[in-house]
């Protein structure tokens, strides 16, 4: 009779493990460190002389961008329903040009309770196998870049699931430097929820800090 009794207890404990080993696998090493280093590059690139996005002067001020905590509820696997025909969309461009970027999929999934969708696009003639996810969201003009943010997302053909990782969320280059032209979210795109993840506005130092 001891045995179906030690064989539970050695089940739960597995069980237990697994739990801890999945958590700290999405949230201390393999997830938060790796993220925290794109971010420390990241600023390292924008104090260039080469990669920055700003002027020589905001450069020097330059010091680092802000984010909000890294919250694993905004890292979402999604379902995608791959478009059969592809159409052409000539994205608005915010200097009134377009650009043309391929429809590609559709991600279905459900944030704060609410369902969302978001159309995936692949820009025309791009060899990446990464789609380009340009969205708006209830903090855009508040906490975070009025015209949007934009979002990579890691993708292999005849993939059927994939993972929009919101704490990755960034601004476009114009949100630092009007000279930068840079994709208009289109309409299907707008969220109907807040994203508290990712990048949040830039606020310029004020003139005399360096």
């Amino acid at each position: 009779m001891q045995r179906p009794f030690k064989f539970i207890i050695m089940a739960g404990i597995a069980l237990v493990l697994f739990y801890f080993v999945r958590e700290s696998f999405l949230s201390d090493d393999n997830y938060l460190i790796p993220l925290q280093k794109e971010r420390e590059d990241k600023d390292l690139s924008f104090r260039s002389r080469s990669n920055s996005p700003f002027e020589e002067a905001d450069r020097r001020s330059f010091s680092n961008l802000a984010y909000y905590e890294p919250n694993l509820d905004y890292r979402v696997k999604v379902q995608l329903e791959e478009l059969e025909q592809k159409d052409t969309l000539h994205m608005p461009m915010t200097n009134g040009s377009t650009e043309p970027y391929l429809r590609y999929a559709i991600a279905s999934f459900e944030l704060e309770g609410q369902p969302q969708r978001l159309t995936l696009y692949k820009k025309v003639r791009e060899p990446k196998e990464e789609l380009f996810v340009p969205f708006t969201d209830k903090t855009n003009g508040f906490e975070t870049y009025g015209g949007g943010r934009y979002l990579d997302v890691p993708f292999k053909e005849g993939a059927k699931t994939a993972t929009l990782d919101f704490n990755r969320a960034y601004s476009p280059f114009c949100a630092y430097n009007a000279e930068y032209v840079c994709p208009v979210p289109p309409k299907d795109n707008r969220l109907t929820v807040a994203i508290p993840a990712g990048e949040k506005v830039y606020e310029k130092p004020h003139a005399g800090i360096e």
